[in-house]
C-alpha cells in the first residue's frame, strides 16, 4: 500500500462532512446561492467518489482480511476504539455509495428549491454516516454511525417529504430506533464477555469474533443476543414481516432520499448480518437458519404479490424491494459460497436497478405531479428515449439475462436449492411474479394511446437526466455481462466469511415453527 496515507479510510468517510459544513458559508439566497450550494455538493460527492475509486485500485484481495486499518483508543471503560478496515465485502458497498451519491445529488437538482442548502448538507451527512457504518470495526463505532444515519433521513422524509411525511418520517425512526436499542444492549453484554474470558473490555469486532458463547438452543446467550441483532439488521433489510415502514418512507421520501435508502440503506441490514451477526454467532445461525429461510421466501412472494396490486408506482417499486431483499436472505442464509455470493451480489444489483427506477419514477413526477399509474398512457410516443431506459432498468429488475439482477438470482437460489428444494422452489416463483408486476407497469405506463392531454406536451430527457440515468444502464451491463470484475476482489472475503461464519458449529438447522425449537 506504498503511497497511500494512514489514515486513508478517514478521508473518505469524512470528506462528504467536510464539504457539508463547508457548504454551509455559501449564501443559499436567490438563484445564484442555491446553484452555488448544489454545484459545490455535487463536488463534494464526486470527489469522495474519486477517492473510493483509488481504495478500490489499491485493494489487493489476497492480501490480509482488512486493510487500510487505522485504530485510535476512544473509549477505555469499554474497550470501544475508533477502529477503521475494509475487506472485499465492504469495498462494493462503500463503490455503491459513492457512486450513487452524486447521481442521487444531480438528479435532484430541479426537485428541491426550498431550503437547499440543510437539504445538500443532509444528503452529505448521510453519505459520511454510511460510509462510517461499512468501515467500521469496532462494534460501539459501527453503533454510532449505525443511529447517525437515522437523523438526515428522518430530516430529509419529515421535511421535503409529500403530504404524509411525518407519519412516514415517524414510523421509519421508530421501527429503526426499536431495533437498534436492543443492538445497543447485546454490545454491552459481548464487552462484557470479552471481560470475563479475555480479561479486558474490548468493542473490536475482531476480538469479539474470538468469543466463546454459549449456544445450541433458543434461550442461549448466543440465540438471545443473535437475535437482539437480527432484530435491528431484518428491519433495516427490511424483512417480512417488519417491513411496513419501508412503503411509507419511499412513497413521501424526497427521489433522492428514496434513492439513498432503497440502494444503500437497505443494504445496512445485509452487511450488519454479514459482518457482525454471522461471524459472531455461528450455532444460532445454524439453529435460526430455516426460520430465517422461510421468512425470506415469505417476503419474496409477498412483497411480489403486494407490488401487482398497487396503482400508485413508487410504492409498487417499494414493494418490489421488499421481494427482492428476501432473496438477499435466502442467499446468506443458504451458508454457502455460491448463495452468499449471490446475496452479496444481489444487494449492488438491487442498489443499482432500484436506484435507477426511483430517479426514473422522479423524472415523470417531475412532469406531471402524480405517480398513479392511471394518469399515464402511451408515454412511450412522447418521451421515447425515457422508455427506453425505462425498458432497461425494468428488464434489469426482472432478472433478464445479461442484466445484472439475472447473475444474483440465479446464484441465490442455486446455493438456496443445496440446503433447501422445497423452499427454493416456492421462491422461485418471485421471479414470475416479478416479471407480471414490472412488465405489466411498464405496459400500462409507456403503451397504448396516449388519453390524457397533459401526457402529449411531455418532454424527453434532459442532459442533465441522461447524465445521471446513463452511468446506471451501462452498469446494468457491466454487472451482468463481467461478474467476474466484482467477484475477483470479492471472492476471498466471501470465503473468510464462510469459514469464520460455519466454524464450531454444533446445534443442527431448527426451526422456529417447529417443536424441535423448544
Amino acid at each position: 500500500m506504498a503511497g497511500i496515507d494512514t489514515h486513508f479510510l478517514s478521508w473518505i468517510v469524512f470528506l462528504p462532512l467536510l464539504f457539508a459544513f463547508a457548504g454551509l458559508l455559501i449564501p443559499a439566497k436567490g438563484t445564484a446561492g442555491q446553484t452555488a450550494m448544489r454545484l459545490w455538493t455535487l463536488l463534494g460527492s464526486l470527489i469522495t467518489f474519486g477517492v473510493s475509486v483509488s481504495l478500490y485500485i489499491n485493494y489487493r484481495p489476497e492480501g490480509a482480511d482488512f486493510q487500510f486499518t487505522e485504530t485510535v483508543p476512544w473509549i477505555s471503560t469499554l474497550g470501544a476504539s475508533y477502529a477503521l478496515g475494509v475487506d472485499g465485502i465492504s469495498l462494493w458497498l462503500i463503490l455503491l455509495t459513492t457512486f450513487l451519491m452524486p447521481l442521487a445529488i444531480l438528479g435532484s437538482f430541479s426537485a428541491i428549491e426550498n431550503r437547499v442548502k440543510e437539504y445538500y448538507f443532509l444528503l452529505l451527512a448521510l453519505e459520511t454516516a454510511m460510509l462510517g457504518a461499512f468501515v467500521s470495526l469496532d462494534i460501539f463505532l459501527f453503533y454510532v454511525f449505525w443511529e447517525a444515519m437515522l437523523i438526515p433521513m428522518y430530516l430529509l422524509i419529515g421535511i421535503w417529504g409529500g403530504k404524509e411525511r411525518i407519519y412516514a418520517a415517524m414510523k421509519f425512526f421508530l421501527y429503526t430506533l426499536v431495533g437498534s436499542l436492543l443492538m445497543l444492549v447485546a454490545i454491552f453484554y459481548l464487552a462484557h464477555q470479552h471481560k470475563l474470558q479475555m480479561g479486558a473490555y474490548s468493542t473490536n469486532i475482531l476480538d469479539l469474533y474470538k468469543l466463546q458463547l454459549e449456544g445450541g438452543t433458543f434461550w442461549s446467550a448466543q440465540s438471545i443476543l443473535f437475535l437482539a441483532f437480527a432484530l435491528a439488521f431484518a428491519i433495516k433489510v427490511p424483512l417480512f414481516p417488519l417491513h411496513t415502514w419501508l412503503p411509507d418512507a419511499h412513497v413521501q421520501a424526497p427521489t433522492a432520499g428514496s434513492v439513498i435508502l432503497a440502494a444503500v440503506l437497505l443494504k445496512m441490514g445485509g452487511y450488519g448480518f454479514m459482518r457482525i451477526g454471522f461471524p459472531i454467532f455461528p450455532e444460532s445461525v445454524a439453529y435460526f437458519q430455516l426460520t430465517f429461510m422461510i421468512l425470506g421466501t415469505i417476503a419474496i412472494v409477498y412483497g411480489a404479490w403486494v407490488a401487482m396490486v398497487q396503482p400508485d408506482i413508487k410504492k409498487l417499486v417499494a414493494y418490489s424491494s421488499v421481494s427482492h431483499m428476501g432473496y438477499v436472505i435466502i442467499g446468506l442464509f443458504s451458508l454457502n459460497e455460491i448463495g452468499v455470493t449471490g446475496s452479496y451480489y444481489q444487494m449492488l444489483n438491487h442498489g443499482i436497478s432500484t436506484g435507477a427506477l426511483f430517479l426514473l419514477v422522479g423524472v415523470i413526477y417531475e412532469r406531471r405531479h402524480t405517480r398513479d399509474i392511471s394518469a399515464f398512457g402511451g408515454i412511450s410516443k412522447v418521451m421515447p428515449m425515457f422508455a427506453i431506459v425505462f425498458m432497461i432498468i425494468t428488464l434489469s429488475s426482472v432478472a433478464l439475462p445479461g442484466t445484472n439482477g439475472f447473475v444474483g438470482e440465479f446464484l441465490i437460489l442455486l446455493g438456496a436449492w443445496k440446503v433447501n428444494p422445497g423452499l427454493t422452489a416456492v421462491a422461485t416463483t418471485g421471479v414470475i411474479f416479478g416479471a407480471v408486476y414490472m412488465l405489466w407497469m411498464f405496459q400500462r405506463v409507456m403503451f397504448g394511446p396516449v388519453t390524457n392531454p397533459e401526457n402529449q406536451k411531455l418532454k424527453d430527457l434532459s442532459l442533465r437526466e441522461w447524465t445521471v440515468l446513463a452511468p446506471l444502464v451501462a452498469a446494468v451491463f457491466v454487472m451482468g455481462i463481467y461478474p467476474n470484475l466484482f467477484f475477483e476482489k470479492l471472492e476471498p472475503s466471501i470465503q473468510r466469511f464462510i469459514m469464520k461464519s460455519t466454524t464450531n458449529r454444533t446445534a443442527p438447522p431448527q426451526s422456529l415453527f417447529s417443536d424441535n425449537s423448544k
